[in-house]
């Protein structure tokens, strides 16, 4: 806090307004200032007086059984947090003083510069550096290489280029109307010139070392420095003795035979293995099975009788399969989902194992895993691994398994980046008869959770992968289907009711009786409207969807997802 009420962060040591990077701008108060945070989680300053000079947040928050932080965090970064007491859920950002992880100074140390991946802030050295200590990047980066004096010229210097990078200006000299390749010369051969600096037709030498770097893409900057020369040009080389050349030979050779004395043995490891897992899966009905971790496993229903114990435990039903729990035959700690199919189309028994097969070979982590399968006539029975925290459905429209409003944020939060939630079923309607693969409900045009270009036969892009994440997310907000015919006339169709709620102003309507913050319940709203519109091109990417859950980027108002205006 200045002495003229302005607010200021600075990074350390280095107190001067050049320095800063972000202020409250209130320094037409004119005397000291105090900082305020209140029980309703407002920030805002006073002047001497008392008078509120700014609100640092713009709004008042929700204050029951929650409380606020506010502190500057390791990374230079001003933030407020919010904690409900009623739930075991993490402090959650509410405000930021920026939203550029590298907009602090000082963030990544001397000798290094500050790139935004994504969101996240990577520091880099400088060519020809290395950090001082791995992992920590405060303490910055230090020349791989000794540097002579001006004393001792001997050593032979070259030059290597970063562009659009921020430094700090330091320059000992300034060369004005000169160009870059002028500058690039003029630094190489100034023994105190370790850095040169061109801009606009001006070139600023440095000496090291070069501090508060960061990657700007709009600044035209071009950063000249000098590193040891390490390769030499074909008149300086020095050619290999006879003594040389002979172990370069032995060495090379040595080399060479240990690769062919590795490459036998993993041969012979690796022949063993697949002879062993042959006797150990046995041919069964004339066919070879696979393993596990190669294919889908053939199973007879009778081994599948035996593993679900007579199909005892039903843990899921559908229009066209009935799952069942059971055991892997040679390992009974591990679970199994066993799907018995109905309404599957009519192919030859070949047909059908080379399409099993084929599913069971797209290996993905958000993919549930196909182990394997069984043909018996009409009984077609799937085999899966076991997800032991069931589905969504199972989580969201079950009201005794229901979660809070932070845990299914959290829910939707990983879907978006694709941790931990997995598929089902993919690949699988090729197998089952066509109307058992129907999206349209027959309801007022109702599409579920796929998106319109599908039934529109135009060109189908990941956009669709956003609308029905759209219409998850809004389903785990609401904690209900996206249709269900139980409901009055004008909430049956979900995206039709949000959006009224929406449009009204009654989003408390969408959560009932649980203690949502408004102002966050809005904003995930926004999200899932904005992906369910009607044109693919205004929808969201997933990164951008992302981004908004977590609160680190505006969002403007959504139009109507089916209004004409956003089908033109």
């Amino acid at each position: 806090m200045q002495p003229d009420g302005n607010l200021v962060l600075y990074p350390k040591d280095s107190i001067s307004p050049a320095y800063a990077y972000w202020a409250s701008k209130t320094y037409q108060m004119r005397d000291n200032g105090t900082l305020s945070l209140d029980v309703n989680g407002k920030l805002y300053l006073l002047n001497a007086t008392g008078y509120n000079v700014k609100n640092i947040t713009e709004e008042v928050y929700e204050t029951r059984g929650t409380i606020y932080l506010a502190r500057i965090d390791s990374d230079g970064i001003f933030r407020l947090y919010s904690h409900n007491l009623s739930h075991s859920s993490l402090w959650s950002i509410v405000w930021n003083s920026t939203i550029d992880r590298c907009a602090p100074r000082g963030f990544c140390g001397f000798n290094s510069f500050c790139v935004s991946n994504d969101l996240d802030p990577e520091c880099r050295c400088l060519p020809g550096f290395a950090p001082v200590n791995q992992g920590n990047w405060t303490s910055g980066c230090e020349r791989n290489f000794t540097a002579e004096s001006c004393k001792n010229k001997d050593k032979k210097y070259t030059l290597q280029t970063e562009y659009n990078i921020i430094w700090e200006d330091v320059s000992y000299s300034v060369l004005s109307q000169t160009s870059k390749d002028h500058c690039s010369q003029a630094c190489l051969v100034d023994c105190n010139c370790e850095a040169a600096i061109f801009k606009d037709g001006e070139c600023r030498k440095q000496r090291l070392p070069l501090r508060y770097g960061k990657r700007s893409l709009v600044d035209s900057n071009i950063a000249f420095i000098k590193v040891e020369k390490t390769t030499e040009s074909s008149t300086d080389r020095i050619l290999p003795t006879r003594e040389g050349k002979k172990e370069i030979i032995i060495i090379t050779c040595l080399f060479v035979f240990l690769i062919i004395v590795i490459v036998a043995i993993f041969g012979v490891v690796n022949h063993r293995y697949r002879v062993s897992s042959y006797r150990r899966n046995p041919p069964h009905n004339g066919i070879i099975e696979f393993l596990e971790d190669v294919a889908p496993q053939s199973y007879s229903y009778a081994q599948l009788e035996r593993m679900t114990d007579g199909f005892k435990e039903e843990i899921g039903r559908g229009s066209s399969s009935t799952v069942y729990k059971g055991t892997m035959m040679n390992n009974a700690d591990k679970f199994v989902a066993a799907k018995r199919l109905q309404n599957v189309l009519p192919t030859s028994e070949r047909e059908f194992r080379t399409e099993i097969k084929v599913i069971g070979r797209a290996h993905h982590r958000n993919l549930l895993r196909l182990l394997g399968y069984s043909i018996d006539g009409p009984n077609k029975v799937l085999v899966y691994e076991h997800m032991s925290n069931g589905s969504l459905a199972d989580i969201l429209f079950t009201p005794e398994r229901k979660l809070n409003w932070v845990e299914r944020m959290g829910i939707a939060r990983d879907i978006a980046r694709e941790w931990v939630c997995k598929v089902s079923d993919f690949g699988l309607a090729k197998l089952m008869k066509p109307d058992e693969t129907k999206t349209f409900t027959g309801i007022r045009g109702t599409r579920g959770y796929v998106a319109p270009e599908w039934h529109r036969k135009l060109p189908v892009t990941v956009k669709v992968d956003v609308y029905s994440f759209g219409v998850v997310l809004l389903e785990i907000i609401c904690c209900r289907k996206n249709l269900d015919q139980s409901l009055p006339d004008d909430q049956v169709i979900l995206e039709e009711w949000v959006y009224q709620c929406f449009e009204g102003g009654k989003l408390d309507k969408l959560v009932g009786v649980e203690e949502v913050e408004t102002r966050q319940l809005e904003r995930i709203i926004k999200v899932a409207l904005w992906c369910i519109l009607d044109e693919p091109s205004l929808r969201p990417s997933m990164k951008k969807v992302l981004l908004m859950l977590e609160g680190t980027v505006d969002i403007p108002t959504p139009p109507n997802p089916t209004s004409f205006i956003s089908t033109i």
